[in-house]
């Protein structure tokens, strides 16, 4: 039995049972169940499920010339939305309403610093082009602008001065953009799988 399918038997299982350590040799997979599991729930208010869009968000990456980093940004950025999922030590106080943050928390111990950038700040990107490129908005889905307001809605002028100056900008931008795009019910696009040796082969690498 492979370790995805231990994960699948672990978690089908009584609810009380300890969820299985996540370690550099198991990440992957474990992400891998999540996907397989709960990949069909709904995305937000939108026409897309879950896996849907995470997948749609890696495939836009790669079309578009990114490299493996940003493409692992890309398919991880909402990541966090399953913080239930990972123990409890791993999660620690991030909470799914924050989703960004809870996600770059999950992620740090094994990715890069500019995967984990991309993935805790694709929702403060939202904020900031709103304000930087008015025209941003107007292509934003109704959902999305309906939860603008709840994430902090447009930044104020201090806060994109702020924003400007972190490291990744440019990646965490083309990340978030790629994010609007990943909405379409009828994209095509490969399943997790495919992208399974690219998440391997970053986290081999580790978070230096």
């Amino acid at each position: 039995m492979n370790e995805s399918s231990d994960f699948k038997q672990n978690a089908n299982s009584n609810a009380q049972v300890e969820k299985p350590t996540v370690t550099r040799e198991n990440l992957v997979e474990f992400i891998a169940d999540i996907f397989e599991r709960k990949g069909s729930d709904s995305y937000l208010g939108e026409s897309v499920t879950m896996s849907q869009h995470m997948l749609q968000g890696a495939f836009q990456a790669e079309k578009n010339g990114a490299d493996d980093e940003v493409v692992a940004a890309a398919l991880l950025h909402d990541i966090g939305h399953y913080t239930s999922e990972f123990p409890a030590d791993m999660v620690g106080a991030a909470q799914d309403n924050y989703h960004e943050e809870a996600g770059a928390r999950l992620l740090e111990p094994f990715f890069s610093p500019r995967v984990v950038s991309c993935v805790r700040y694709h929702v403060p990107a939202k904020r900031y082009l709103c304000v930087i490129d008015p025209a941003y908005y107007d292509d934003l889905s109704d959902a999305s602008k309906q939860t603008l307001a709840l994430q902090g809605g447009l930044m104020s002028p201090q806060e994109v001065q702020e924003f400007a100056a972190i490291p990744y900008l440019e990646d965490i931008m083309q990340v978030r953009r790629w994010d609007d795009l990943a909405k379409d019910p009828l994209q095509k696009t490969p399943p997790f799988s495919y992208y399974q040796p690219i998440l391997k082969r970053l986290v081999e690498a580790g978070n230096a």
